[in-house]
């Protein structure tokens, strides 16, 4: 059985201002880079076989620091893990939007990537991991947005929203795939004592 650990980047400067990231390339903060060594340190008592990133700064980063902390080697990074094309409003605030194209600006063409564009780059790659790693347990660290829309189409989304380092794990079952843990956070919950 193939089991998938999604991976949430850490935080970064435009995630704490509601900026909207897409595939533009920004930075971790300095939290964001504690949060990804929490999670490493959670990960070095958990058995994984390897991590794929996002080529995106802000996840590739999360997964360095993952990988030196826990052990697990890092693979590579690969463009379909990227965050969702999201064209005109890449980079503006909820209210810029509201402002320049309005309160329904999401039913507009401003150049965003469509579901099916999205869901193709999983695909192709879902057929590698499954073909590649046969019965391993696969990191993969990406975005938000990407990965809320693969759990919508796998009939597997939730309604909590998914936070930065969040751990969701699937299990390949008889040709699908199971949830079985979505969004946890457990690492960020270890007290200081603990950390030593």
């Amino acid at each position: 059985m193939t089991t998938i650990g999604f991976i949430r980047h850490g935080s970064t400067e435009w995630n704490r201002i509601g900026k909207l990231q897409g595939q533009l390339d920004t930075d971790l903060t300095e939290e964001g880079r504690e949060q990804a060594r929490l999670l490493g340190l959670r990960l070095a008592n958990e058995s994984w076989d390897g991590i794929i990133s996002s080529d995106l700064k802000r996840a590739n980063e999360t997964a360095q620091i993952i990988s030196s902390l826990s052990g697990i080697p890092f693979i590579r990074t690969d463009m379909r893990l990227r965050e969702r094309k999201y064209g005109l409003v890449e980079g503006t605030t909820v209210s810029e939007r509201e402002e320049r194209w309005g309160a329904e600006w999401k039913l507009q063409d401003l150049g965003q990537e469509t579901d099916s564009e999205l869901w193709a780059r999983w695909m192709g790659l879902e057929t590698e991991i499954l073909r590649d790693f046969p019965n391993k347990k696969m990191l993969l660290v990406s975005h938000g947005g990407f990965i809320v829309q693969v759990l919508r189409v796998l009939k597997l989304n939730q309604e909590e929203f998914l936070q930065n380092t969040s751990l969701t794990l699937l299990l390949r079952q008889s040709d699908q795939w199971e949830l079985q843990l979505y969004n946890c956070l457990t690492h960020l919950q270890t007290t200081s004592e603990s950390r030593v």
